[in-house]
């Protein structure tokens, strides 16, 4: 009984730890991969884990196949060495083996990133422009009709203000949970909308990251790459630039605000104003640094 209830524990611990590392965005000392919020995260997250478990599964065999080798034929027992020089039906099999290995994990792969790469059928377009060191966000169209929202997304000022060499300030978690992580304009998008990508950059190559989406995409200069995702949870994303682009490399995060498609229309149809109306002067609070 007492075991029964250690074990009960252990995999109480163990739960409690998984659903630590399975939230949406990346933890503290996180070990795994985020399941994310999109289907593609999640299939990417079950494929990690399936590749895992083959890679586990051989390396037990492997490594504890040496392990016996070497306890069980070590010359100090008496193990005199085999004399033959090959064994044909050994090589076959771990010859075919791995190959079907690779091949098992290669069809589940290759469905995803062909999903991965399909963008038809989005029901919008955001342009994302890296530069030294900001990203810059067009929203083109949405629902079919074009957009003018277009702004530029930079590490928020307290960020930047502590990290400067002399400010005399010491970044605390506790005062700034998001330092170096928040913005002051977050790229606001629906849920449960098929939502297209074209990700180039204006200077140097970036990369355009944010870990619950499943996804990443280089920004190159000259070069248009695509991407999509369908945000199934409301809620504040993070991401950064995964791509060596400079001294700044560091200091320029991605905010992602998720938000149900009626608040998002209607904060669209108040971004989407000429410049300096005054409705469109109020509603630049609304793509705020996103707390959270």
């Amino acid at each position: 009984m007492k075991a029964g209830r250690k074990l009960g524990q252990w995999a109480a611990a163990c739960g409690a730890l998984w659903a630590g590392v399975a939230a949406a965005n990346p933890e503290r000392w996180q070990l795994n991969m985020t399941t994310g919020v999109t289907q593609t995260a999640a299939e990417v997250h079950q494929l990690h884990m399936l590749i895992f478990g083959i890679c586990v599964a051989i390396g037990i065999i492997v490594f504890g196949a040496m392990f016996v080798a070497m306890v069980r034929f070590r010359k100090s027992k008496g193990a005199v060495a085999a004399t033959w020089s090959h064994n044909t039906l050994a090589e076959i099999i771990w010859t075919v083996v791995p190959i079907l290995i690779l091949v098992a994990m290669a069809i589940p792969a290759t469905k995803t990133l062909f999903k991965i790469d399909d963008v038809t059928g989005a029901e919008m377009t955001v342009k994302v422009t890296g530069y030294q060191w900001m990203w810059r966000y067009e929203i083109l169209n949405y629902k079919g009709e074009p957009t003018s929202v277009n702004f530029v997304s930079r590490l928020d000022g307290d960020s930047d203000r502590i990290r400067q060499l002399g400010s005399g300030e010491k970044p605390s978690l506790t005062d700034n949970p998001n330092y170096l992580l928040e913005v002051d304009k977050a790229l606001v998008l629906p849920t449960n909308t098929k939502i297209r990508f074209v990700i180039t950059a204006d200077d140097v190559i970036h990369a355009w990251w944010v870990p619950s989406l499943g996804w990443k995409q280089d920004a190159i200069p000259g070069i248009v790459n695509e991407a999509w995702t369908n945000i199934l949870e409301p809620g504040v994303y993070r991401g950064q630039c995964a791509e060596l682009c400079g001294k700044d490399h560091g200091f320029m995060p991605i905010v992602v605000k998720a938000v149900p498609r009626a608040e998002f229309e209607q904060w669209l149809a108040e971004a989407d104003m000429p410049k300096g109306s005054a409705a469109q002067t109020a509603q630049a609070s609304t793509i705020a640094p996103a707390k959270g």
